[in-house]
């Protein structure tokens, strides 16, 4: 759908601006827009590399597993039938800690990981497992204590507090993890009873 919707509005705009007479404005913002987008690509590349490769190093010590324990009880209540899949739980969590730490960039292809192994584990081939519904919606919602991302984005478009997003993330995170696994869990509780 959106690759018919794209199109329509750059030809549309394209179009507006030829018969309004508004090509040079056009042009001069394109070739601005550009060099914005190399600007802030080369800004997050930076913050990016970091935090993965803090991940990475991360994954090699100890620590992921004393995260992995100190975030068990909770996986073990989310995703129950995970629980003898040490593997699997590790997975997760990595997940949920490039979430916690708002690195979106680590998180998708820890995600990936973990519901290809979840995959592994599913009965039912052509549907998503119980585990696997919860995750999509746990990783959606993202809880998130340190906004990476979008304080290096804030920050390279010049604000003046780019950390003054962490308190309003941290409410709006929270607020939809809770509300997305309230509805996940009532769902499948429905389902079930089917």
């Amino acid at each position: 759908m959106l690759n018919k919707i794209w199109p329509i509005f750059i030809i549309v705009s394209f179009s507006y601006a030829i018969f309004s007479g508004n090509l040079e404005p056009l042009n001069a913002t394109i070739f601005d827009s550009t060099k914005d987008a190399i600007a802030l690509s080369i800004d997050l590349l930076g913050t990016i590399c970091l935090w993965n490769g803090i991940m990475q190093i991360a994954n090699k010590t100890a620590i992921i597993d004393k995260l992995t324990k100190f975030l068990n009880p909770m996986i073990k209540i989310l995703f129950p039938e995970m629980r003898e899949n040490k593997q699997i739980q590790k997975e997760i969590s990595m997940n949920m800690i490039a979430n916690i730490l708002g690195l979106g960039n680590a998180a998708t292809p820890l995600g990936l990981k973990a519901m290809k192994s979840m995959q592994k584990e599913n009965t039912k081939k052509d549907t998503l497992s119980n585990s696997m519904l919860v995750f999509i919606v746990l990783n959606t919602a993202s809880i998130q204590v340190i906004p990476t991302t979008v304080i290096a984005i804030r920050n390279s478009l010049g604000s003046n507090n780019p950390t003054s997003i962490v308190f309003p993330v941290w409410i709006a995170t929270i607020c939809a993890a809770i509300a997305g696994i309230i509805a996940v869990m009532f769902l499948i509780k429905f389902s079930n009873k089917k």
